[in-house]
């Protein structure tokens, strides 16, 4: 079914989430006119409608905090100033509950305000240059690209211009309908960074650094996903674009997505399954019809297959005596102090600019070297360290049952208790690994992207129903990326847990994958059963 609005030509599909957007004449940020009439009449009296339309305006209803919202702040590329961190602290302190996420995009997101509150703090975001409109539903999330852009020492150019000349095209300052009608949302990532710090194979659409013929452009990637069945590695459009053509041509395959992909069940609706059905070859041809003009062939991939950047610890700039200082932020969670700590930090020894990383993680770049002494000496950063053992430099962690519905286990706790529990066992020195966790199939912590990934369940041990995860080895980002693949099924989260991840990291050193045999049927059942009628995660 199409129907018309604005001009544009939008469809609708058969879930619910398509019902809710018909009723809006195909335009779910209208449901800002509405906004004044939901707050008086209370979240209470919230209709399911209104719930999912309102997170186009990134107002997220959350079941485990009925009348607590969450706002996600777009930040395209992950970069922003003290100032904005400061006026976020800010919000979350005065209307918030003093909980502030960075997300595996790049962004941060506001918690436990209540919908009275949202017009005042879109005015505060105003005044620092942000907003959080189009950061959840069927829009084209944050858009990611290298944190260190621009001042990298590795870079084939600075790709952020483009990040932000596509965020212009696709959101603006005030939400474009033409780009809020999507099948179901659409991530995506634009680096000129030679290092792999960003996780491009699993995007929708991922624009990564290649040349062709001495000219410096990009190779497109689509089709990559996360959820909605599983790890799908993007696959190679055969289409080379020049740095100015590039928000033009990523602007045509949206649109291509938003007219031709799926708008049935929505684990089926991401633009894996529209390549699935079309192939690439008609993906591609369809895209030089709209654009008028054939496309060049894929140039030469200049990324290594295996190297991987988490742009942590003191980095060396690409001007002289200009350093960037990486810093851990413990499963990405901050409160109001420390933001106000990070934003004094990055004024006293920077520039007062701060970058967010897809790790969850912070940089603070533009220290002269002369200060660099007295920035490792500031009392922060024994907590926000840029020194990290291998057990905890590259952890990421989803929401988890804090605060989304979802999750089946406390993530960020588990993840946290894991990294000292294996600190004592293996060591604080050695080889990093990455640990992902996701609290359900949803993979919103990208767990078969990571050496090692947990994804959450339930399962019962002496018939209580207790937290456990399913692990998963050897996945890996880059032009070899491959899903990580699961290993064992069910793993409660108990205190045999850090044992059992020690021999699966035994396992992927030796690699091979950890041969478990347990003494009993009983024990098995307890360490190592397979998820079945006991396993309530969400499909």
């Amino acid at each position: 079914m199409r129907i018309r609005t604005r001009g544009l030509s939008l469809r609708t599909g058969t879930n619910a989430v398509e019902g809710h957007k018909a009723g809006k004449n195909g335009n779910a940020l209208a449901i800002r006119e509405d906004l004044r009439g939901i707050i008086a009449r209370g979240h209470e009296a919230m209709t399911a409608a209104e719930k999912a339309l309102l997170k186009w305006l990134s107002v997220f209803f959350r079941k485990p905090t009925p009348g607590r919202f969450m706002m996600r702040i777009r930040m395209p590329n992950g970069l922003t100033s003290a100032r904005q961190i400061r006026a976020i602290a800010d919000v979350s302190l005065r209307m918030g509950n003093c909980v502030v996420d960075i997300t595996s995009r790049q962004q941060i997101q506001l918690r436990g305000f209540t919908l009275s509150s949202v017009p005042e703090i879109w005015e505060q975001l105003r005044g620092v240059d942000l907003h959080s409109l189009q950061t959840g539903m069927d829009n084209v999330r944050n858009i990611c690209g290298c944190p260190l852009a621009g001042l990298a020492l590795n870079e084939l150019f600075d790709a952020s211009p483009m990040v932000f000349a596509l965020d212009r095209m696709i959101v603006g300052a005030n939400g474009n309908p033409e780009f809020a009608n999507l099948p179901r949302k659409f991530n995506m990532v634009v680096t000129g960074c030679l290092e792999n710090c960003t996780p491009a194979e699993s995007q929708d659409l991922a624009l990564v650094p290649a040349l062709r013929k001495d000219r410096a452009g990009f190779n497109v990637l689509v089709g990559g996903k996360m959820g909605s069945g599983g790890f799908t590695v993007a696959s190679k459009l055969d289409v080379f674009v020049t740095q100015g053509d590039a928000a033009s041509v990523a602007a045509e395959l949206i649109r291509i997505f938003r007219d031709h992909g799926p708008r049935e069940a929505r684990s089926k609706c991401r633009l894996a399954f529209l390549v699935e059905e079309w192939g690439l070859a008609r993906l591609r041809q369809e895209l030089c019809e709209r654009l008028g003009r054939s496309l060049e062939p894929a140039g030469r991939e200049v990324r290594p297959d295996f190297h991987h950047s988490d742009h942590l610890g003191v980095m060396q700039q690409n001007r002289p005596r200009a350093m960037a200082v990486g810093v851990r932020i413990p499963v990405g969670r901050m409160d109001p102090a420390q933001m106000e700590e990070l934003a004094r930090l990055a004024e006293t020894y920077g520039n007062g600019e701060i970058r967010l990383t897809m790790a969850q993680n912070v940089i603070i770049p533009n220290v002269p070297d002369g200060r660099l002494d007295a920035l490792l000496d500031e009392s922060l950063l024994r907590e926000f360290t840029p020194r990290p053992s291998p057990f905890r430099r590259n952890v990421v962690a989803c929401t988890g049952t804090d605060f989304c519905s979802l999750a089946q286990i406390d993530t960020k706790r588990h993840a946290e208790e894991l990294s000292t529990a294996l600190e004592q066992k293996l060591g604080t020195t050695g080889e990093a690994r990455s640990f992902h966790w996701s609290g359900c199939p949803a993979a919103c912590g990208n767990h078969q992207a990571a050496d090692v990934g947990f994804r959450g369940l339930k399962t019962k041990v002496n018939g209580e129903l207790v937290e456990a995860v399913a692990i998963y080895g050897n996945g890996r980002m880059g032009p070899a990326a491959t899903a990580g693949e699961q290993i064992l099924e069910v793993v409660p989260c108990d205190h045999k847990f850090a044992s059992v991840v020690a021999r699966v990291i035994g396992g992927l050193e030796r690699s091979v994958l950890p041969s478990v045999t347990p003494a009993s049927p009983d024990s098995l059942k307890h360490e190592f059963s397979k998820p079945g009628e006991d396993d309530t995660g969400p499909d």
